[in-house]
């Protein structure tokens, strides 16, 4: 069970308490909650690099009186050229060990943007304490520990032979060079630095000039459902952020239960992210309209008793951190950044040791595909940070977690709790979960065969076999997501809970 915790002059939720600690520290400094997210935020990316980092890419909603979305993704290289990886007899994007599954990242430009619409600190101020940590070292969590023998190794991440067990000291010195470029430098000093040139060399053709000096960062309009007395809001495609929307606009229409420890209150959740989400692989891309208004069309496919005959397959683990933040004022971040896959594609630039993400895994390979791999386009997202309005458009919630395909199902899960079932924030964020199988990436949820994973401890596995579904038990924490919560309570006083799953997560208020 996760605590919750409560403040009244501002929270922030994270996976790593060094990460959350800064956020905190530069409330007190003055800061909003922007400065306290991009704080955050960049401590994870000195401290938890095998789930985020300045080599991925972030997706953020920002609600200050009015909800904006911001979609820092990055678009793949100019010299992106999907007849020659089907020529070389591929038909799915190359997992690890590929350029051309790297786009360019996003990271450092989302901070930016961020920085510049809504900041009160300067941006170097608010990386220092990454900064610290990167030059001066820092003790490895019990997810990071064990990296040393295998990814150590690796071209350009010696930083990591350090790392052997929990405590380990680890030092990035060239994180540490990176960040202190951008704080002093801006986007010429990431971009078009020592990390950029890195990147030009790394790819062989992959990028060019150009393609760095281009900007990810793109403010775009939110989307948005009306359910369980609040609006629930996400970001648009190439996020699947539309998944968790249209689901719960299905499970609304069905009702769920109001005991969310009986079976059929699983089957109703499991069946809406189903119908939500079973043509995913056709609809989502970088211009897709979510299919928002098809919620009957799809309610009208659930049976509320019977797992249904549609299409759909097993997901399996992301990498990815989620971190949240309210101050003082009620200003509500809630920001989402992403490797894709743990250390992402397990390359690194080998000047400043940053590994870089494999995002590109989402593009499509067929001919003529939407989402088909292609010069300076973007390529289907998981990430899909989330946030909650009340009727009067006030912040309710800001909230998100890791999870690859999972993302949206488990999200589900956690605003249904909250909203319909009237939980805590520790309860939410504590209980077990489910989640739709365990494809061979974290990434092929919509691709292969039926199954619904159970976290240990959840009391629904034999009420969902008897209604048709296909159950298998994990064991607690394993590939369930890190989810964060913040929630503004009608006193104004702010309750948030940290995952407990991700073992050194906290949320800290002041």
């Amino acid at each position: 069970m996760s605590e919750t915790r409560y403040a009244l002059n501002g929270m922030v939720c994270t996976v790593d308490h060094l990460a959350s600690a800064a956020g905190v520290a530069t409330l007190d400094r003055g800061g909003n909650a922007a400065d306290a997210a991009i704080a955050a935020n960049a401590v994870l990316a000195v401290t938890a690099p095998h789930m985020c980092g300045l080599g991925g890419d972030l997706f953020a909603l920002v609600h200050d009186g009015a909800v904006s979305a911001l979609n820092a993704s990055g678009r793949a290289g100019s010299g992106a050229d999907p007849a020659r990886l089907r020529a070389e007899g591929l038909g799915r994007m190359p997992h690890l060990y590929d350029i051309r599954s790297v786009p360019v990242p996003g990271c450092a430009d989302g901070w930016l943007a961020l920085h510049e619409r809504y900041a009160r600190l300067p941006l170097a101020d608010l990386l220092a304490p990454a900064i610290r940590l990167a030059a001066e070292g820092f003790p490895a969590s019990p997810l990071l520990g064990p990296v040393g023998d295998f990814v150590g190794t690796l071209p350009g991440a010696g930083d990591f032979a350090a790392a052997r067990r929990p405590g380990d000291v680890i030092r990035r010195p060239g994180v540490a060079r990176v960040l202190t470029a951008l704080g002093e430098g801006g986007r010429a000093g990431f971009y078009q630095g020592e990390f950029g040139e890195g990147l030009l060399k790394l790819g062989g053709g992959e990028y060019t000039e150009e393609d760095l000096a281009r900007p990810n960062a793109d403010w775009v309009e939110p989307l948005s459902v009306e359910v369980f007395g609040h609006r629930v809001w996400s970001v648009p495609p190439n996020s699947q952020g539309y998944l968790l929307l249209l689901a719960l606009e299905i499970l609304a229409e069905l009702g769920p239960p109001a005991d969310p420890a009986d079976p059929r209150w699983a089957h109703l959740l499991v069946e809406s992210a189903r119908a939500a989400g079973h043509d995913r692989l056709d609809v989502l891309h970088e211009g897709a309209v979510a299919p928002l208004g098809t919620t009957a069309a799809r309610s009208a496919l659930v049976d509320p008793e019977r797992r249904a005959p549609l299409p759909d397959v097993p997901a399996g683990p992301g990498d990815t951190t989620y971190l949240c933040v309210v101050d003082g004022d009620g200003m509500g971040v809630s920001l989402i950044q992403s490797n894709a896959s743990g250390f992402g594609s397990l390359l690194f630039e080998p000047t400043t040791g940053i590994n870089l993400h494999n995002r590109g895994i989402g593009f499509s390979l067929t001919p003529g595909h939407p989402a088909e791999y292609g010069p300076r386009r973007r390529p289907p997202h998981t990430l899909s940070p989330a946030l909650v309005t009340r009727p009067d458009g006030a912040l309710r919630t800001v909230l998100g977690t890791m999870g690859g395909d999972a993302q949206p199902q488990i999200l589900l899960q956690l605003v249904t709790r909250l909203l319909a079932n009237g939980q805590t924030p520790g309860e939410v964020i504590g209980a077990p979960r489910w989640e739709l199988g365990t494809g061979g990436t974290g990434f092929d949820t919509w691709r292969s065969v039926p199954l619904v994973e159970v976290e240990e401890g959840a009391p629904w596995a034999d009420g969902l076999r008897e209604r048709g579904h296909t159950v298998e038990t994990m064991e607690y924490g394993s590939n369930f997501g890190h989810a964060h919560l913040i929630d503004v309570l009608p006193s104004g006083v702010l309750a948030g809970a940290a995952d407990p799953r991700a073992l050194i997560g906290a949320a800290l208020g002041r």
